[in-house]
């Protein structure tokens, strides 16, 4: 297995990944949703699901959106507070078929799926512009309410992000500044860096959390058909299986994606 290779994770987020401390039962205040950091062309220490790259795709990408039902967090083990997020996003992804060039920009939104270490779930909404800690909105979810979330620029360096809980009819929002190389898009599962009040910092641990299907995607607006040696495993730094993406489904626009399994089933849209 090749080494993992982090890409534009600086400053706070080394320092974050490095310290890996314990989680104390303490409140947690910031976390960040970092770009990949990959382990070869499939698979990553932070993210399960699916990339394309600019390199790979021969396209740059203005516009990215998802939709899934937030999955259920259950705590995966007693007495741990354990960390998740599902997202789409702009950069941060391998450009590459291979993995081998990174990209060091990352516009993102998305849902936490998260539990404290008594086992309570708790869930919310939000976005972040990298190098920014993730901003959470004032969008209630809970399990099982569908989201869609919508990033495109408008104007150059201009972005619109829209959170909708499609379930209650409600929604979020927000235009930004963000200066993006456009390079990638993806659709993910991740194990978030997470610092505490006290500046404790750790990298998740992913909670059990029940099958998160992505359905449907887009990429600039149009289907992003979606290839299976696109798909991304999340493995911890001992190589064991956090989460794995299905193949993707009947029409290339989306997968589903199960945490703690070697494998995933796809589904016929």
């Amino acid at each position: 297995m090749r080494r993992a290779t982090p890409f534009a994770v600086t400053g706070t987020l080394v320092v974050a990944a490095s310290l890996l401390m314990a989680a104390g039962p303490v409140a947690r205040t910031a976390q960040y949703h970092r770009p990949i950091i990959a382990i070869g062309a499939n698979q990553s220490n932070n993210w399960s699901g699916y990339n394309q790259g600019m390199l790979e795709k021969n396209v740059q990408f203005h516009q990215v959106s998802g939709t899934w039902a937030v999955p259920t967090a259950t705590q995966h083990k007693a007495g741990e507070a354990e960390y998740s997020a599902s997202w789409v996003g702009i950069g941060g992804g391998c450009v590459d078929a291979g993995c081998t060039v990174g990209d060091t920009t990352l516009i993102q939104a998305g849902t936490s799926q998260n539990v404290d270490s008594a086992g309570a779930a708790s869930y919310d909404a939000w976005y972040e512009l990298i190098p920014a800690p993730s901003i959470t909105v004032s969008l209630a979810v809970k399990a099982g309410d569908v989201v869609h979330v919508d990033i495109r620029e408008g104007m150059p360096e201009v972005w619109t992000i829209l959170i909708q809980n499609t379930t209650t009819g409600q929604s979020f929002t927000t235009t930004v500044p963000y200066s993006s190389t456009y390079a990638t898009a993806e659709w993910i599962e991740e194990t978030p860096v997470v610092i505490d009040n006290i500046g404790n910092a750790s990298v998740g641990p992913m909670p059990n959390l029940s099958t998160a299907k992505f359905d449907p995607g887009l990429a600039n607006n149009i289907n992003p058909n979606l290839v299976s040696s696109e798909a991304i495993q999340l493995v911890d730094f001992n190589a064991q299986v956090l989460a794995t993406p299905s193949s993707p489904d009947s029409d290339a626009d989306g997968f589903n994606d199960c945490t703690y399994a070697s494998s995933c089933a796809s589904f016929a849209s």
